[in-house]
């Protein structure tokens, strides 16, 4: 399944590459917008703070549209704009969730993290490690949820949360290997100064994975007395890679010959 997941990241990206552009340059607008509220801390931090999220809180707005429109990446669909624009009103209740988990793990690491870090004894070591598993979880996690929300759509925030955290633990192989990506793509758009793949790029990823591995738990729904180590991926995925097909250099540079 990771072979594959790879392979359809990568064409979904290349298929949809203006719109992962041009979604990207508003994130990138808003991370400028972040790096200069921080020339006004010599006036007032209070209202960097302030600025910073009121940016966070609007980034966290776009991301439930731009998750709209990667779902419909992942699915083939090319339309970005309506499914965006539709998207940052219909997920706002989720948005709102994301922006206070990311304003508490943002405390957690500035202000928590260092406080037990400094702490001497085995009270302070021990508190560090609590703090360190939690905070990986929280980033094993969290590329699931937005587009575990895209795909059980009656699940309210909170239900999306746990489920978020439970596909970690049912597939923490594929989870770390996960992470690694992310670190990848993450170098790869500091790099391109977050054009490629960029917050959307990423997104995309999170979403084909999370598609991936649904199909294992429709297969289990349908078998439940089947080994769950055994998964029959090629079989499962046998429509997915029906529907990217081969695909070569050439194709990819000239598809109107193809």
């Amino acid at each position: 399944m990771t072979g594959f997941f790879i392979k359809k990241a990568f064409f979904d990206g290349w298929d949809n590459f203006i719109g992962i552009l041009l979604q990207n340059l508003i994130f990138m607008a808003l991370l400028s917008f972040a790096l200069l509220s921080v020339f006004i801390s010599e006036y007032s931090y209070l209202l960097m703070y302030g600025v910073l999220a009121v940016i966070l809180f609007a980034s966290c707005l776009f991301m439930g549209g731009t998750s709209n429109a990667v779902f419909n990446y992942s699915n083939y669909d090319k339309t970005t704009w309506e499914p965006f624009l539709k998207g940052i009103k219909r997920n706002i209740r989720h948005s709102l969730l994301f922006f206070l988990l990311m304003v508490l793990f943002s405390l957690v690491l500035i202000v928590a993290l260092p406080f037990y870090m400094s702490m001497s004894g085995v009270m302070g070591i021990a508190l560090t490690v609590i703090l360190f598993w939690v905070i990986l979880a929280f980033v094993l996690a969290m590329p699931y949820y937005y587009p575990l929300m895209n795909l059980l759509p009656g699940d309210g925030p909170l239900k999306t949360l746990k489920k978020c955290f439970i596909v970690v633990a049912d597939n923490i192989g594929f989870s770390f290997f996960f992470l690694l990506y992310n670190i990848f793509c993450l170098v790869l758009s500091v790099f391109t100064l977050g054009m490629i793949p960029g917050l959307v790029g990423m997104m995309l990823a999170s979403q084909d994975a999370i598609k991936l591995l649904m199909k294992k738990y429709d297969w289990i729904e349908e078998n439940p007395d089947a080994n769950r180590k055994k998964v029959p991926w090629s079989e499962l995925l046998f429509e997915e890679k029906e529907k990217v097909g081969p695909r070569s250099i050439k194709s990819m540079l000239f598809p109107w010959k193809y």
